[in-house]
């Protein structure tokens, strides 16, 4: 049976960058269903659609494909036969999927394709409703999040690493608006699941959010661990393929260990 983790959680919080580091020491698939929602998104852009226009939005996501393939172990987000990896990253394509992903139609055709996925693969999904919508079974879940001016700060350093000229208080009222939208939308709105871990990295790197994960203590016995529905979140690597758990739950903050067995 495929072991499937869901990360959740607003925009620049950290979610791709923990999810990536967890499914590469871990040896799972990482699907990027913020990426496919993007790949999406592009589409309309390049075909001139509008994003308030739902009925042309409707009739276009029958012609659209969105696969995820792996070249060298990284990620490529495939749209209609083409690697749009460089390109899904632009502000416009970010709003812009944010703007069409709450229609039900755009959602269904990319949820099917994410649980198929998963149904068949050790994935590790991050999003804004995976714990919640699209996995609602998932092993292990997490909730991560930060606050608006830090996920500003964030995302102004990285534009401006690569020479984009951008306002950080235009970024963090981007941010703001955006996180209203998901978390008000109508199908599927962004929240914490009930049994999902949460955990604030605002006043920590990503290094730092690992570091305090792999830090804590405890774990808890074989039996529970197979029973999946108690664990939280997959760190810390013990020997072979056991890992061990600990964590909060909804509402607490705190660092998490987990562990299962695959050694079956």
């Amino acid at each position: 049976m495929a072991f499937n983790i869901a990360i959740d959680g607003p925009a620049g919080a950290g979610k791709s960058t923990i999810a990536k580091k967890l499914a590469a020491d871990l040896g799972y698939v990482y699907v990027d269903t913020g990426a496919m929602y993007r790949a999406m998104a592009y589409y309309f852009l390049q075909n001139h659609i509008d994003a308030s226009d739902e009925q042309a939005i409707a009739a276009a996501c029958p012609k659209v494909d969105v696969t995820i393939q792996y070249m060298g172990g990284e990620q490529q987000v495939i749209l209609n036969g083409e690697n749009v990896n460089g390109v899904i990253r632009k502000e416009e394509v970010g709003n812009m999927a944010s703007a069409t992903s709450v229609y039900p139609v755009v959602r269904t055709k990319l949820v099917e394709l994410q649980r198929q996925l998963a149904a068949k693969e050790n994935v590790i999904m991050d999003g804004r409703d995976i714990g919640t919508v699209v996995l609602p079974n998932a092993n292990v879940k997490i909730y991560l999040t930060a606050s608006s001016k830090v996920r500003a700060k964030r995302r102004f350093d990285e534009l401006t690493a690569k020479g984009v000229s951008c306002d950080m208080d235009a970024i963090e009222k981007d941010i703001i608006e955006r996180d209203y939208r998901d978390m008000h939308r109508e199908t599927s709105p962004l929240k914490q699941a009930d049994d999902a871990v949460l955990l604030d990295s605002s006043d920590l790197d990503i290094d730092g959010v690992v570091e305090e994960m792999k830090n804590q203590e405890g774990g808890i016995d074989k039996n529970e661990a197979d029973d999946c529905k108690k664990c939280r979140v997959l760190l810390r690597r013990e020997t072979g393929s056991k890992y061990g758990i600990s964590g909060s739950r909804r509402g607490k903050s705190s660092g998490i260990y987990v562990w299962a067995d695959h050694s079956q």
